[in-house]
């Protein structure tokens, strides 16, 4: 077992990968009341064309069916509800999918090591038949057309899909309902099959538990099945073009205000000088900097009365894009599409300002630092994200400077941008 200890944070985070290819990390923290435990897969809805295990040749699955199969993975065939056996036990209990990842969690404070046992055991013990494949059909199709309705959720999923040609990221992670309709539990045995192996996992448990114990249990559990037949995942690479699908349009909707996202996509693997972590926190800092809630474009727009509330700021990232998405309501969203689009043509941020959001970032992780679910979060993200745990955050801050910060900056392109407006049906 490798430990990685922060002592400014009094972090310490224990981990190790066991034989058949399960990474496992774990951060104890004897003051917490609870415990948080999340059981990842690598595997989200921008993959729906690869080889499927023990197979030689691509195929492509029906888009929204890794939310589907987190989904499926709650019905078990002894008939078990995980959902009653962790509320029996003192523990919430839930699953979500993103892009990237399908993670399944639990979290309370009594019966861990039997919580955690049972969480192991439903995630590999998937169960699907014709019936209830089809029974789900119905749920997700009700749960599509709830999004549908619902005019942030349509701001959000029309501004990706404006954004992206090629890559799966424009298609919602629930799908649409022509693709759910064609889901066969053939296609869940696929995915689950290729992409639900230990090897292509990660399991995470913060809080007040015992490294040595959480690991041997969980040895000792992966030791009784057989995963012997570990094999390379290959899943389709996109070609994503520089240039934004579509550059702007208006949605018309249910809405009292106006609402309006502009949307930057940027090329980052174009910079090579800096590593890939280097440079989303650069562009996070600039991005935050130009719009949070204390920014001088913020407090303009709110003395021009163009908005009332502080400005939502979203990013999504692929393998090589990352699209950052500025929204908020305005009675005069065209105007202040316009105004977001000319402060961003402006380098205006001073070394002052840059020290003082690293100020900001370094608070946010010693604060996170005594936060179980934050911790677990981070850490989920960081091995999607980078293919490693960092436990040195406070130390990199620091090593951030204002000159390497202008130079990458000075170095994006911001040209490639998209809006989306979500107007009245009420107005002309």
């Amino acid at each position: 077992m490798k430990m990685n200890k922060n002592e400014l944070l009094d972090l310490t985070i224990y981990s190790k990968t066991l034989s058949n290819g399960l990474e496992i990390y774990i951060v104890p923290k004897k003051d917490s009341k609870t415990t948080y435990a999340t059981f990842t897969t690598n595997y989200g809805s921008n993959i729906i064309e690869f080889v499927p295990k023990n197979q030689d040749n691509f195929i492509k699955v029906p888009s929204g069916i890794a939310h589907f199969l987190e989904h499926k993975m709650f019905e078990q065939e002894d008939g078990t509800d995980p959902f009653t056996f962790f509320s029996n036990n003192g523990c919430d209990a839930n699953a979500n999918t993103t892009y990237y990842k399908t993670t399944y969690l639990f979290s309370g404070a009594n019966k861990v090591e039997e919580n955690l046992e049972f969480l192991i055991y439903y995630v590999q013990a998937p169960y699907f038949t014709d019936e209830n494949v089809e029974k789900e059909k119905g749920i997700i199709t009700q749960e599509i057309r709830m999004y549908l309705d619902d005019p942030i959720s349509r701001l959000y999923e029309q501004s990706i899909a404006n954004s992206f040609s090629k890559h799966p990221i424009r298609i919602p992670v629930i799908g649409d309902e022509k693709n759910i309709n064609s889901i066969t539990k053939e296609n869940l045995y696929d995915c689950y099959n290729t992409f639900y192996q230990p090897s292509n996992m990660v399991l995470v448990v913060t809080g007040n538990v015992d490294p040595d114990k959480i690991i041997k249990l969980v040895e000792e559990n992966q030791k009784k099945k057989d995963y012997s037949e570990k094999s390379e995942i290959k899943i389709k690479i996109y070609d994503e073009p520089d240039k934004v699908n579509k550059k702007n349009e208006v949605l018309k909707m249910n809405v009292n205000i106006p609402k309006i996202s502009v949307n930057y996509k940027i090329n980052y693997q174009r910079i090579k000088k800096y590593s890939k972590r280097e440079i989303l926190n650069y562009l996070n800092l600039f991005f935050y900097i130009k719009f949070d809630n204390v920014s001088d474009f913020t407090s303009q727009m709110k003395n021009e009365e163009f908005i009332t509330d502080p400005f939502g700021l979203i990013y999504v990232d692929t393998d090589k894009h990352i699209l950052y998405m500025i929204m908020n309501d305005s009675n005069k969203p065209q105007l202040l599409i316009d105004n977001i689009k000319d402060t961003m043509q402006k380098f205006d941020i001073t070394p002052e300002m840059f020290e003082r959001k690293k100020k900001v970032l370094k608070s946010g992780q010693i604060y996170m630092s005594d936060n179980i679910f934050g911790i677990n979060h981070k850490i989920i993200s960081s091995h999607i994200k980078y293919g490693e745990v960092f436990n040195d955050d406070i130390d990199f801050i620091d090593g951030l400077t204002f000159k390497d910060f202008k130079d990458c900056i000075k170095q994006m392109k911001f040209n490639e941008v998209s809006s989306v407006t979500i107007d009245s049906k009420d107005k002309n």
